[in-house]
């Protein structure tokens, strides 16, 4: 089992988001999360992603219990552990596709060398050689949003969490991104956690959890 919660409760002063979560995901699978807003979907992948606590329950990803990790650790657990790809991509716009790649890395401890070989391979398998050395601004969404996958995947964690991933894109770079997600569990091994309001691509997923007012509903 590479992810699972038991019990998992979170509130914010008096409204509770999340109300006794169970959830269990297999390594390698491909999850969508879905429900209206304000169903806890954001909460829930911020808890499972070790960027929230929960007020009570117990989180544990690939054997390890890590509500019981101080601060540091968690902070490591995570850089190696588990990487996120966001709605709106969340790039530095000083830094190139290849620098917003690399940070990851430097943060793991990596050489710089290390670090830029790794990024390179990313970005090639990505399509974006030629991109490289490209600031944000002048990328288009799709190319953004595969920077963002890639900067994820430089660490070669063991989960990746993406909260409305596609939300930005077109319908195209929406479909190339569906693909390039299953595309990387069959090379990589990853096991993603999709939170979504896309029906299209939770029905392509291998399994959908819906979750409403704070509950999965089975």
């Amino acid at each position: 089992m590479m992810i699972e919660l038991q019990g998992i409760t979170k509130s914010f002063g008096a409204l509770q988001v999340l109300k006794g979560v169970d959830l269990q995901v297999e390594q390698g699978e491909v999850v969508s999360i879905i429900g209206p807003s304000g169903a806890g979907k954001t909460t829930l992948l911020q808890i499972m992603g070790t960027l929230d606590r929960p007020d009570s329950g117990r989180v544990t990803i690939g054997g390890v219990a890590v509500e019981q990790l101080k601060e540091r650790e968690l902070a490591s657990f995570r850089n190696r552990h588990i990487g996120f790809v966001f709605q709106f991509h969340q790039l530095l716009p000083e830094f190139t596709a290849l620098e917003n790649v690399m940070i990851p890395a430097f943060i793991a401890g990596r050489t710089r060398k290390e670090s830029e070989v790794e990024a390179r391979k990313l970005l090639d398998f990505m399509g974006l050689t030629e991109r490289a050395q490209h600031k944000p601004k002048e990328l288009s969404g799709g190319e953004k949003q595969r920077v963002a996958v890639a900067r994820a995947l430089i660490n070669r964690p063991d989960v990746i969490l993406a909260d409305e991933p596609s939300g930005s894109l077109d319908t195209r770079n929406k479909e190339e991104l569906y693909h390039l997600f299953f595309d990387l569990r069959q090379q990589l091994g990853q096991t993603f956690v999709i939170v979504t309001h896309d029906e299209g691509l939770a029905q392509m997923t291998d399994r959908t959890i819906h979750i409403v007012d704070g509950v999965i509903q089975n």
